[in-house]
C-alpha cells in the first residue's frame, strides 16, 4: 500500500510540475501562423490604403510587390506613374540609373508581379538596360544578384548587346556570385567587403535558390551560407545588420528559406531558444498594420514593406504557391490585367475574408460582400473561391439580430465563419485602390499609440502577446490529471484507514 501511495504522490508532482508541452506542439505552430495571418492582412490592407506608389525604394516598386504577391490588384495609375519615369531617366543604353543597375532590376520586377510587358514600357525594353557585366557589376554583388532575380522571375531571355564589354549571361552572374562568397560562407556589400551581412547573404541565396537542385556549386554555396545565418541569429530569434537587430534583416531570411523551401517557421537551425525568425520579425508589427525597423521604434516604410513580403513569402510557401520572385503565375500582357475576371473575383473574395467573426456590427461588412458579388457576371461568380463564407456569414448573421443575442464571450466559441467552398485561408486575394496617401519614409511615425516593444536581449518571448488554442487543451489537462490523482489517492488512504480499524 505505501509503494502505491508513493508512486501516485510521484505522478501527481510530475503532472502538477511539468507543462504538457506534447499536447500542444501542433496547436501552438497552428496559434503562431494565425498570429502571422493577422498581421500579414492587417499590414496589406494598411499597405492598399496607401494610394498609388510612385518610382523608387520606398513607396514604390516594393509596395507594389507587397500587393501583387498577396493577392492584391497593383494600384490604379501606378503604370503611368513608371512610364513618365521611365521616359524622364531611361538613357540610350535602356539604363534607369547611369551606375545603379538595380533601378532596372526592381522596375522589372514590380511590372511583372503586375502583369505588364517589361520588354516594351512606352517602346523601353528594361532587360536591355541589364545586357551589360561591366555596368551590371558596377555596384558589386548588388547588381549581379537583383539582375538574376529580375531575369529568372519570369523567364526572362537575356537580350543580346554587340554594344557591351562583356555580355551578360546567366551562368556569368552566377559565377560572379559564387566567386564573391566569403571565408565565413556569407557575402558582403561592396565588392571588397570582409564581414558577411545578413541582408546581403539573404538576398544572394534568394538569387540562387532557383539553381539549388541542378547545379552543384550552387548547391555547396548556398549550404555554407545557410550554416553562416544560422550561426549568425541571435538568442532571441532574430537576425541584424550594421545597427543591430532589425525586422529587415528576419524579412530577407524569411523569403531566403521559403525560395529553397524551407519552413522559417519550424526549421531548427533558424529557432532560438524556442522562437523562429518568422516569430521574431513579426515582434515588430505595429498594431494597425506595418513593421519597425529597430526595437522599440515608430512605424517605418521600407520594414514595412519588407515585413509585409516576407509574409507573402511565407504564406504563399505554406499555401504551396510560387515562391515571390518566382512570378510564372503572372499572366503576362500588353495590358493592365487589373479589370479580369479573375481579380474581380478576388476582390470580391477579399471583401469576404474581411468579414470575419459574426456579430450584430457586421451588417456594413457582410453588405459590402454581397453587394459586390451580385455585381459580378457569372463567370465572375464562378471563380470566387469562398462563397460560401458569404452565404454562412448571412445566415449567422440573421439568426443572431432574430434571437436579439451576441455571440459567446467564449473566446473558442467566437470563431470566423470558414465553411464554404474556399482554399486560400482567408487571405484576401485583391483589394482595393484608395486615393490617397502613401506610404511613410524611414523612421516616420504614425502615431506615438503605434509604438511597440522588442527584445532586444536573448530571452525574447515565443509568439506575439495573442493568446494560442493549445493553451485551452493543456491547461484542462494539467488540471485534470493532478485533481484526478488526488481523489484516487484519498480514496486509499480513506481504504488504509478503514483496515486499521478493523
Amino acid at each position: 500500500m505505501k509503494k502505491t501511495i508513493g508512486i501516485l504522490l510521484a505522478l501527481i508532482m510530475i503532472f502538477t510540475a511539468v507543462p504538457l508541452t506534447a499536447f500542444s506542439a501542433e496547436s501552438d505552430t497552428q496559434a503562431a501562423n494565425a498570429d502571422c495571418k493577422a498581421i500579414y492582412e492587417q499590414t496589406g490592407k494598411y499597405l492598399s490604403s496607401l494610394g498609388t506608389p510612385g518610382v523608387g525604394s520606398v513607396g514604390g516598386e516594393w509596395m507594389v510587390i507587397d500587393l501583387t504577391r498577396s493577392g492584391y490588384a497593383c494600384p490604379d495609375g501606378y503604370y503611368e506613374n513608371v512610364v513618365d519615369y521611365v521616359n524622364a531617366e531611361i538613357n540610350e543604353k535602356e539604363q534607369l540609373h547611369r551606375v545603379k543597375s538595380t533601378d532596372n532590376s526592381r522596375v522589372i520586377l514590380a511590372l511583372t508581379s503586375a502583369g505588364y510587358d517589361v520588354t516594351d514600357v512606352d517602346g523601353h525594353n528594361l532587360l536591355m538596360g541589364l545586357t551589360d557585366m561591366d555596368y551590371v557589376t558596377w555596384q558589386g554583388i548588388n547588381g549581379p544578384v537583383w539582375a538574376l532575380i529580375a531575369f529568372d522571375c519570369h523567364g526572362y531571355e537575356i537580350p543580346i548587346n554587340n554594344d557591351a564589354a562583356q555580355q551578360v549571361t546567366r551562368e556569368g552572374l552566377i559565377n560572379f556570385i559564387l566567386e564573391s562568397q566569403l571565408e565565413d560562407g556569407g557575402w558582403a556589400l561592396g565588392s571588397f567587403g570582409k564581414n558577411s551581412d545578413v541582408d546581403i547573404t539573404g538576398m544572394t541565396i534568394q538569387s540562387l535558390a532557383p539553381y539549388y537542385n541542378t547545379d552543384e556549386n550552387v548547391k555547396t554555396a548556398v549550404d555554407r551560407a545557410l550554416k553562416c545565418l544560422s550561426d549568425k541569429q541571435y538568442d532571441n530569434g532574430g537576425f541584424g545588420s550594421v545597427d543591430g537587430i532589425c525586422s529587415e534583416s528576419c524579412a530577407q531570411v524569411i523569403v531566403a528559406l521559403t525560395a529553397l523551401g524551407i519552413d522559417p517557421e519550424t526549421d531548427e537551425r533558424f529557432v532560438k531558444n524556442g522562437v523562429s525568425v518568422l516569430d521574431a520579425m513579426c515582434l515588430f508589427a505595429v498594431e494597425g498594420g506595418g513593421f519597425t525597423h529597430t526595437p522599440n521604434g515608430n512605424l517605418d516604410g521600407m520594414a514595412t514593406e519588407q515585413g509585409q513580403y516576407a509574409l507573402a513569402a511565407y504564406f504563399r510557401f505554406i499555401e504551396g504557391k510560387t515562391a515571390l520572385y518566382d512570378m510564372s503565375d503572372v499572366r503576362i500582357g500588353p495590358d493592365t490585367p487589373d479589370t479580369s475576371d479573375e481579380d474581380a473575383a478576388q476582390a470580391v473574395e477579399a471583401l469576404i475574408s474581411e468579414i470575419g467573426v459574426v456579430t450584430q456590427d457586421s451588417a456594413e461588412a457582410i453588405e459590402a460582400a454581397r453587394t459586390a458579388y451580385d455585381a459580378l457576371t457569372d463567370s465572375q461568380k464562378a471563380m470566387v473561391k469562398n462563397y460560401g463564407v458569404l452565404t454562412a456569414a448571412e445566415a449567422e448573421y440573421s439568426k443572431l439580430i432574430s434571437e436579439n443575442k451576441t455571440p459567446s464571450e467564449n473566446p473558442e466559441e467566437n470563431t470566423p465563419v470558414t465553411n464554404g467552398n474556399t482554399d486560400n485561408g482567408g487571405v484576401p486575394e485583391n483589394g482595393f485602390t484608395p486615393e490617397n496617401g502613401g506610404v511613410p519614409e524611414k523612421g516616420e511615425e504614425k502615431d506615438n499609440s503605434q509604438k511597440v516593444t522588442v527584445s532586444d536581449g536573448e530571452n525574447a518571448s515565443k509568439k506575439h502577446d495573442i493568446p494560442k488554442t493549445g493553451g485551452y487543451c493543456n491547461a484542462a489537462v494539467c488540471a485534470f490529471v493532478p485533481l484526478f490523482s488526488a481523489c484516487v489517492l484519498t480514496a486509499l488512504l480513506m481504504k488504509k484507514k478503514k483496515y486499521k480499524k478493523i
